[in-house]
């Protein structure tokens, strides 16, 4: 268990499902033509990148055969070489083969996100700045959205609200039909307590929201210059402002630069490119043979 964990009955109910839908009703029937044997395999990354994911390729070894033994090297969160040996697999080689690929697919899709992560935030940190922080969104893979914010925390990123219950958050759709002043006093009577965000595409949405009393703004789609020019209205409100839309790694420094607190980009789950991990295998030396 590591920091960067997410809850283990979310990474058993994904593991269960994601192990349904590979096995079917008969299971692995390459594997089970293979000879027995015991071996041993690593998990080895390919190219260089940020690790994300363990829980969930332990539990998916852990599911197919309790007797597999995996030897991590590495934790969630840590930096990893291009052949860097990440984990040693030893158990029946039926059971590591048919665990093999949905491990795999879940290392490096998660580890994928966390790599990601870390360039977002190194961008974002080279602005000098020191106190932007990077924030994944909702835009994420149904039913994995928690495995893949555990994965933007290994890389070094902040979580945006994890589901519409979290907090109140008025988006364009919703501010078609209601008023800012009237959508944060609605807000503050029905939900006392709750965090009240507003996402603001323009400079009169900003006064409008820092005169109602909005706990936060997302500022969407917004110029550089057009964020420094909020950061300054607000300046002397207890109101956090987070930067939104289109914000590349090309860009995400200048962003960081106009002092806002949060810089959430969508691409870091719903495009980061997984990380090439492979698992290695070696049969166990014969003891008939030794000596």
């Amino acid at each position: 268990m590591t920091g960067f964990d997410p809850p283990s009955e979310e990474v058993q109910a994904a593991v269960t499902t994601a192990l349904a839908e590979d096995l079917g009703p008969l299971g692995d029937l390459t594997s089970l033509l293979l000879p027995p044997a015991d071996i041993t395999a690593y998990i080895v990354a390919r190219t260089a990148g940020r690790l994300a994911g363990r829980a969930c390729a332990t539990e998916v070894f852990c599911q197919v055969d309790p007797s597999v033994a995996i030897d991590w090297r590495v934790a969630d969160g840590d930096p990893v070489s291009a052949g860097q040996t990440l984990a040693a697999v030893a158990g029946s080689r039926a059971s590591v083969l048919t665990a093999e690929r949905t491990a795999l697919n879940f290392l490096s899709h998660l580890s994928g996100i966390a790599t990601e992560v870390s360039r977002y935030a190194a961008a974002a940190a080279s602005a000098g700045s020191g106190r932007v922080r990077i924030r994944d969104t909702r835009k994420t893979t149904p039913g994995l959205r928690v495995l893949e914010k555990a994965a933007v925390r290994a890389g070094g990123g902040d979580n945006h609200r994890t589901g519409l219950s979290d907090w109140v958050m008025f988006k364009d759709n919703h501010l078609a039909v209601i008023s800012i002043p009237d959508g944060v006093a609605a807000a503050r009577q029905r939900w006392p307590g709750r965090i009240v965000y507003v996402e603001c595409d323009r400079i009169q949405q900003v006064d409008d929201a820092l005169a109602a009393g909005a706990d936060a703004l997302l500022l969407d789609n917004m110029a550089p210059a057009e964020v420094r020019a909020c950061v300054a209205r607000a300046a002397g409100h207890h109101c956090l402002l987070e930067v939104s839309g289109g914000i590349t790694l090309e860009t995400v420094a200048e962003y960081a630069a106009t002092g806002v607190d949060f810089i959430s980009v969508g691409r870091l789950t719903n495009s980061a490119p997984a990380l090439d991990i492979a698992l290695d295998v070696k049969e166990a030396p014969d003891p008939s043979q030794e000596g």
